[in-house]
């Protein structure tokens, strides 16, 4: 006797199978996002959006310089030496760059370092010849660009604090499970992050200032 095929029950379990596939579908989805696999991307922006901070703060000490040079100039002229080393170290600081590209570049980054600490130690040396002469701390342009500086100062450290705290995160994450896992599987091309290193003691401190 010849055997029929129901068509019409198989076209009644096809959009079944289908829906459970979808649902599979999506609890893997979930499921996979709930084990981290978005981690270390998110991670990785949160570095760059606080190293994006910290070269605001640095730039928008560099933008001080000139106005306060010139302020001090103008009561301490014979001060050539310190003046000249402020303008130099604030020339040498914005040369160096570190962008997305460089970030991951420890010898850059130790480079920017350096440049912006030698910026800090030359205004400080500014900051201290000021002492000597009374109607330049008397200034109120001076007094401005001093509170300026001081408020600046504090930014960085905190902008500082909190790209060491994101590139931390970052790369604990890419070295501890599952995020390591991850990291093999779908971002290997993510390498490490550079970090600032402390070269001095209370590094991170912002330098004092004021009078």
């Amino acid at each position: 006797m010849p055997t029929y095929y129901d068509r019409s029950s198989s076209s009644r379990t096809a959009p079944g199978r289908l829906h459970w596939q979808w649902l599979a579908l999506l609890c893997l989805c979930v499921f996979l996002s709930g084990c981290g696999i978005n981690n270390i991307p998110t991670l990785d922006e949160k570095v760059k959006s606080a190293w994006a901070q910290v070269e605001n703060q640095y730039q928008r000490r560099a933008d001080l310089v000139p106005n306060l040079v010139e302020t001090v100039k103008g009561y301490a002229n014979q001060e050539q030496e310190t003046l000249t080393a402020v303008i130099e170290a604030r020339s040498k600081a914005t040369s160096i760059q570190v962008d997305a590209d460089t970030l991951n570049d420890p010898e850059q980054l130790q480079r920017f370092q350096q440049a912006q600490q030698q910026l800090s130690g030359a205004l400080s040396r500014l900051m201290a010849v000021s002492e000597r002469y009374p109607e330049l701390k008397s200034n109120q342009n001076f007094l401005a660009l001093q509170s300026q500086l001081e408020g600046t100062e504090n930014r960085i450290s905190v902008a500082r604090r909190d790209f060491i705290q994101s590139v931390e995160a970052y790369n604990t994450e890419i070295r501890t499970f599952p995020g390591s896992i991850w990291h093999k599987i779908m971002y290997s091309d993510m390498p490490i992050r550079a970090n600032f290193e402390a070269t001095a003691e209370n590094a991170d401190q912002a330098p004092q200032v004021n009078f």
